[in-house]
């Protein structure tokens, strides 16, 4: 590597750095805000909402990778124009071509950030996280139980605790449920205790009995139980936690798209496919972004007013670039065997700057760029 690709790769991965954390932070806050209404909302500790944040940070990442190569590359390179640095260059008899070796450097250097982000930290991170929402959304006891006061955890449903031991143990229940439009139902009992089920948590109810009353005619039906199992599914809302999320498997079960994993995730082949392969598709958007900012910049000829046309040009390249990528995504989603649609949005970006570096090195009539 020369001198001179040193020198522009380490100006381009300063101003990457910085606008990847301006950007991640700006992203994290917002997401942070929705997470602390949630998780405080729901009684849990600033320490829960802290290490929910933390684990939402690799996707976070994952996301402003591109944006932040490409605002890299657009500032450096508009900094090296004004300053004459890249005509000093050009002069020396750089073509376009050669000065992208070092923006083609960065935008590699960033893929395979984005490539370690999104196949083991991102997948990682979010089955934590998914595990940890299942806990949550499962630890009943910490959301709605509380001795002594009537509580009502959804509509129709009401429930009091005389109180509750030490261990979790429930002492005098009773619970109503006025639900359905035929009948009333009210379950009492001398102890309970609650244990995890597939989907919500499963309320057992020890010495008690339950009274059914009908709304029509009046008529009671009373029964009395020794041990009574209760399913708290649609009586309290828990959250479910019987399915994995698709982001949380392994990028190679999702290429290989294992009935096991369709089944764990509910989501058909075709969307693991998709999955899978805009893991592998996605970083290379970072070499298009950075290659397609540099590229536009090359356009033209020098001008004191500065490069304003060629930055817009170079943000709608981007716009357009984001525009085919979500097409891929929701062609290999629509047809079955279609995942190679995901990658033609980096491929055309990579093809497309090429394009342009050809043609900025073209011998034209006042080509001069100072």
């Amino acid at each position: 590597m020369s001198r001179f690709d040193r020198y522009l790769l380490s100006q381009l991965l300063s101003l990457f750095g910085f606008f990847a954390l301006v950007l991640v932070a700006v992203y994290w806050v917002n997401r942070a805000v929705g997470l602390f209404d949630q998780l405080i909302g729901d009684g849990q500790s600033a320490l829960v909402f802290l290490e929910f944040s933390i684990l939402t940070l690799p996707n976070a990442i994952r996301l402003v990778l591109p944006i932040a190569a490409f605002a890299a590359t657009v500032y450096v390179i508009n900094r090296l124009v004004q300053e004459s640095e890249l005509v000093v260059m050009q002069a020396t008899g750089f073509s376009a071509f050669r000065l992208a070796r070092p923006v083609l450097y960065f935008g590699l250097t960033v893929m395979v950030m984005q490539l370690l982000l999104t196949n083991i930290l991102v997948p990682a991170s979010q089955r934590i996280l998914s595990e940890r929402s299942a806990e949550i959304s499962q630890n009943v006891t910490a959301r709605f139980l509380t001795a002594g006061q009537f509580m009502h955890p959804s509509q129709g449903i009401t429930l009091y605790i005389r109180e509750i031991s030490p261990t979790g143990e429930i002492l005098d229940l009773l619970l109503a449920d006025e639900r359905s439009q035929t009948d009333r139902a009210l379950h009492t009992a001398r102890k309970a205790f609650l244990v995890r089920g597939e989907v919500a948590p499963k309320l057992v109810m020890v010495d008690g009995a339950t009274q059914r009353l009908t709304r029509e005619g009046g008529r009671m039906a009373v029964t009395r139980f020794s041990d009574f199992t209760l399913d708290l599914a649609g009586l309290i809302s828990v959250g479910g936690a019987g399915q994995i999320a698709l982001n949380a498997l392994p990028t190679r079960a999702l290429l290989e798209g294992r009935p096991e994993a369709a089944a764990a995730t509910g989501a058909t082949v075709t969307q693991m496919q998709e999955e899978g392969h805009s893991r592998l598709a996605g970083p290379l958007l970072a070499v298009a972004a950075a290659l397609i900012g540099f590229a536009a910049l090359m356009q033209g000829s020098f001008s004191r007013f500065g490069l304003w046309r060629q930055m817009a040009l170079a943000v709608g390249l981007l716009i357009a670039l984001q525009l085919v990528w979500t097409w891929g995504g929701s062609v290999a989603l629509e047809r079955e065997g279609a995942w190679p649609a995901v990658y033609a949005g980096p491929l055309a970006g990579i093809l497309l700057a090429g394009a342009m570096l050809w043609w900025a090195q073209r011998p034209r009539r006042g080509r001069i760029f100072a």
